[in-house]
């Protein structure tokens, strides 16, 4: 019975028999012939040579139509056979046996991959960015001030450090071309501003302590992180952003700069990172993390760029920071904010996780809740009743659970609100709020307000100025 070093071979057609080889026990390169004829073979692995009983596997090379052997076949071994298949040689691999080594880098390409098998989208799961394609824009879509504070597309704060920052803020319908984004937050500056050593200007978006714990921070070993984003602007050069642990002692930080190359053009940015092993971020609803988009920096707070986590709680950009308050004319743009778990690029980060509207502006109303979004003149606010004869109470309640109990915020003026009682319609000028929690609060009509005590009515708005917010921002 014939012995085999190798792999059993699948039944194929297209076999061809060679002529056996003579050896002379001083050479192992021989001639590959059939009927006498100098054949070629497809590969080396198309060949099954057998000497001595032994099927021969690995051990050769073929270069045309010769075999160089190993090892030197002695004068008396005996070639039993050769045979070519034709499609090349087909084994049946075991279970288990090709392994991550096995595997070339970049072997594995998405056209070797079967349509479905890595999804595009994680529907089970949030993005831990949220508003990152900058779809909902609750405040306003356009607003020009100074000073800081939230502007217009949801969960980007504009921070002001030592600073003034007169600027426009907009949402645009302008977008990368070929990708799913169809916002983006935009800044341009209204007034010159020199950068002193103390100033900062920059976009911050906070997250919650429990929304970062997957970042294992404090861990021995933590996973690596990686911030993705799009940006363009017309001022080009080098900019910073900064990845910083919040709420805890001895804040610490990474710091990564990124240049604009070509004016007006979108560009994608992709930074990773090891977690800080050394820091545990707090579990809670507090700032675990913040993000921090720099647009100006003054020397005061000029740092390297750096992975390694820096204990240090404060702004930080380097030297090579543009200041993009130097001249109006400039501009800057941001979407597609994207934090993965792992270590990606460009090319290898997953899919940018797209949620429905209607998801995007609820995970956005538990940090800031408009009741009259479209500016209704008589939007109703609540049912109401007369406390006393001057004094109207309402209530609202919140389409989500806020992040803590929210503080409200109201624009207010003569006969801003309005309550409707027995067939009569009492004007009032202001509002204010009492015992609010995460889901809901009492609202107080004040101001010019005339009625029996104990009367229910319909509480609206009676000014399309007229506002009741409520917010709960970190």
């Amino acid at each position: 019975m014939s012995s085999y070093l190798g792999r059993g071979i699948d039944q194929i057609d297209n076999i061809s028999t060679l002529d056996n080889l003579s050896f002379n026990g001083s050479s192992a390169t021989f001639n590959l012939t059939q009927n006498s004829v100098a054949f070629v073979p497809v590969s080396a692995d198309a060949l099954q040579i057998q000497i001595d009983g032994v099927i021969q596997s690995g051990n050769y090379t073929v270069s045309g139509s010769t075999v160089t052997f190993d090892f030197t076949p002695s004068g008396s071994s005996v070639c039993n056979g050769i045979r070519h298949f034709g499609v090349g040689l087909l084994t049946t691999v075991s279970d288990g046996a090709i392994t991550e080594a096995k595997i070339g880098s970049g072997a594995v390409t998405s056209s070797k991959i079967a349509s479905g098998v890595i999804p595009s989208s994680r529907p089970n799961v949030n993005p831990i960015i949220i508003n990152g394609d900058m779809q909902v824009a609750q405040r306003s879509t356009s607003v020009s001030t100074t000073g800081g504070g939230y502007k217009t597309v949801d969960r980007l704060q504009f921070n002001t450090a030592s600073a003034t920052g007169n600027a426009t803020f907009t949402q645009e319908n302008d977008a990368p071309s070929n990708t799913a984004f169809r916002k983006s937050m935009k800044i341009s500056p209204n007034a010159t501003e020199t950068i002193d050593a103390g100033k900062n200007l920059l976009f911050t978006y906070a997250i919650e302590g429990q929304d970062v714990q997957v970042l294992q921070h404090g861990s021995a070993s933590p996973p690596k992180a990686t911030l993705s984003f799009w940006v363009k602007s017309s001022k080009t050069g080098a900019y910073c952003v900064q990845v910083k642990e919040e709420t805890i002692s001895n804040e610490s930080y990474v710091l990564f700069e990124y240049t604009i190359s070509q004016a007006n053009t979108w560009e994608q940015k992709v930074f990773s990172w090891t977690g800080n092993s050394a820091h545990t971020l707090n579990n809670d609803n507090a700032m675990g993390m913040r993000l921090c988009f720099h647009l100006a920096c003054g020397s005061d707070d000029h740092r390297s760029a750096t992975t390694s986590w820096v204990d240090d709680s404060s702004y930080r950009a380097t030297a090579n920071q543009v200041n993009l308050f130097d001249n109006t004319s400039n501009n800057w743009y941001i979407t597609g904010i994207q934090l993965e778990v792992g270590e990606y690029t460009s090319s290898t980060i997953p899919p940018f996780q797209h949620e429905s509207f209607g998801d995007n502006l609820a995970r956005c109303q538990r940090y800031y809740f408009d009741i009259n979004p479209f500016n209704s003149q008589y939007t109703a606010i609540s049912l109401s009743n007369y406390y006393t004869t001057s004094a109207i109470w309402g209530f609202a309640r919140f389409p989500v659970s806020m992040r803590v109990a929210p503080t409200g915020d109201f624009v207010t003026g003569t006969s801003y609100f309005a309550n409707n009682r027995s067939g009569a319609g009492d004007e009032f000028d202001s509002m204010t709020t009492g015992n609010l929690s995460p889901t809901q609060g009492e609202l107080y009509g004040q101001g010019n307000a005339s009625g029996t005590t104990g009367q229910s009515g319909r509480m609206r708005f009676n000014n399309t100025s007229a506002r009741i917010r409520f917010t709960a921002e970190l």
